[in-house]
């Protein structure tokens, strides 16, 4: 907590504070060049917490002039994949990162992890093992009670033999394992003699079947830092614990270097959502979801899909800070950071979610005209489109109420509203089913107030509506999307994270209709290398949200929107 208040007052983070006390006169890494590394486990796709972690390692070798590695953390085959190895490195190249030429994997490391626990066993540092997991686990010891290892004293030629033979796949899986010898009865039980080594007989993502014994992270991970010339291992929390381990490989293997410095930070938590992979993946894989990159899901390709910009997540992971104790996010907040860019950038165009039929009953049969509107009034540079008006339009039926309720500004008999860009109507009316559903809405409109503005000058009362031309329109597919989870945090829900599953996380909504332009912009996107890898156009649908293209399904024959962020910022400033 001292180093965060530190920070605070100086304006910077605790992170910053430290790297800045090392390259200075007489720091450890005196006159050295910055060097972080992000090393994701390829077993997934990256989410919005990996975001934070990215920013983080790659933002602090940026701010120092410095260089960060990416680095496939590849030393568990069970779950791991080259389909993911792709989809990590598409999505840091999307949000705006590069590595270089330092991209690592840790199985590039495994014949020097190998030659390190070999002379760890030579040292007499290292032993095989063969309790059993359940035996480990009883033989762990407790606060006050030392951790007892009955092979802990084994002669250095019987572990080097042994060794060779898992090596060597001539021992069976769980049966043997290599620990690390440092203290059985120290207070933090990661250096209880941790296991640095295991058997397991699965295929490797890269190296096939060439290896049986995988080094564990808390080793394998502290060798690759050095080897690389890390400077700085940032990584979250949970590591705080692990760092006298992270400490002690470095400090008994002979590799030169200058000891890396493992700096840790509060993994970021944000409300209604899960970021555990395994939970991502049981969604995934038990249907809950239509994928890694469903818009619901807090992947950085779901969020690209919902229509997030890369510069929205960035300012988002630079505005909540850095920072040592645990607190969780308001998804609010995320969602304001993106209406704030949105804002800026997206086309504003006319589209109906929920239809029904308005009829300008004085308007020529046949006739149309045609209106400028502009693209983005927070950016005259970004010009204006057209739309027409004819005498049949569109316009939401939440917009009409036969029966006005109080303070009711919109569409019923007797008032008068905008029709945004075009003509002052006034409501004369409509044709109901024989299940009491208005089919029809009629109006007259004031041929005197083109643009909206009356020529006498009186004042409308009555709210300006969004519409599309029934006779210039098309129909489109329109995806709307709540929190995945109906519970802030579902992680602790009693029955389960599944059981708090937000059976209204999307609505889909058939038969919208949209500017005919859409059609175009459907078609140049069409046109786009890796669809799946860049943000499809965004546009600000007027009064109702900002909406994107969906980068898998749409097309110009079948258009389909993702609701990426409603227009009202429900987050407290």
């Amino acid at each position: 907590m001292a180093e965060e208040i530190k920070a605070l007052e100086e304006g910077k983070s605790f992170i910053q504070n430290f790297i800045e006390e090392d390259i200075a006169e007489g720091g450890q890494f005196e006159g050295a060049t910055v060097h972080t590394r992000f090393p994701p486990e390829p077993n997934g796709y990256l989410h919005i917490g990996h975001c934070k972690a990215l920013c983080i390692d790659f933002g602090m070798a940026e701010k120092y002039h410095g260089l960060c590695n990416l680095r496939m953390d590849d030393t568990n085959p069970a779950k791991e994949d080259t389909e993911y190895v792709g989809a990590i490195q598409q999505d840091i190249h999307w949000l705006g990162f590069d590595w270089g030429d330092r991209f690592f994997y840790g199985s590039d490391y495994f014949e020097k992890d190998y030659e390190f626990a070999v002379e760890l066993i030579r040292k007499g540092l290292a032993y095989v093992c063969e309790l059993t997991p359940e035996e480990f686990q009883a033989n762990r010891g407790d606060i006050g009670v030392p951790a007892v290892s009955p092979y802990r004293d084994r002669p250095v030629e019987e572990n080097l033999r042994l060794f060779e033979m898992m090596k060597k796949g001539q021992v069976e899986e769980g049966k043997m394992t290599l620990r690390a010898k440092i203290d059985l009865a120290s207070g933090n039980f990661n250096l209880r003699d941790p296991i640095i080594y295991r058997i397991r007989y699965i295929n490797h993502h890269r190296q096939g079947t060439k290896w049986c014994i995988y080094p564990m992270y808390d080793f394998a991970h502290p060798i690759q830092d050095a080897l690389e010339g890390i400077t700085h291992s940032l990584c979250s929390l949970e590591f705080e614990e692990h760092r006298p381990l992270y400490d002690w490989v470095v400090s008994n293997v002979s590799i030169p270097y200058r000891k890396p410095r493992q700096i840790e930070f509060a993994r970021l938590g944000i409300d209604h959502t899960v970021m555990s992979k395994r939970k991502l993946r049981q969604l995934v894989e038990e249907g809950y979801v239509s994928g890694w990159d469903d818009p619901r899901m807090p992947t950085l390709c779901g969020l690209r899909r919902r229509g997030y910009t890369a510069r929205s997540l960035r300012n988002f992971c630079e505005r909540i800070g850095v920072a040592k104790s645990a607190s969780t996010v308001e998804y609010g907040f995320l969602e304001h950071c993106l209406r704030e860019d949105l804002n800026l950038t997206a086309e504003r165009t006319m589209a109906v979610l929920r239809p029904v039929k308005l009829t300008v009953t004085n308007y020529p049969e046949g006739q149309h005209e045609v209106f400028e509107v502009e693209n983005n009034p927070t950016d005259p540079d970004q010009g204006t489109h057209e739309i027409t008006f004819s005498r049949h339009l569109w316009v939401e039926e939440d917009d009409f109420l036969e029966v006005p309720i109080p303070k009711y500004k919109r569409l019923y008999p007797g008032n008068e509203v905008r029709l945004k860009g075009a003509y002052l109507v006034t409501c004369t009316g409509c044709t109901k089913d024989e299940n009491g559903n208005v089919t029809e809405i009629f109006c007259e409109y004031d041929p005197d107030s083109r643009g909206g503005d009356p020529s006498d000058g009186r004042k409308v009362k009555g709210a300006t509506l969004h519409w599309v031309d029934a006779e210039n329109c098309v129909d489109a597919e329109v995806r709307l999307y709540e929190n995945l989870f109906s519970d802030p945090n579902p992680d602790a829900a009693p029955g389960g994270f599944l059981t708090v599953l937000n059976p209204e996380s999307l609505t889909v909504l058939t038969g919208c209709k949209v500017e005919r332009a859409m059609v175009q912009a459907a078609e140049d996107f069409a046109r786009t290398e890796n669809r799946t890898g860049v943000n499809a156009p965004t546009f600000q649908f007027m009064r109702t949200g900002y909406f994107c293209l969906d980068n898998r399904d749409c097309s110009a024959d079948h258009l389909v929107f993702n609701r990426s962020v409603l227009l009202k910022d429900s987050f407290k400033k």
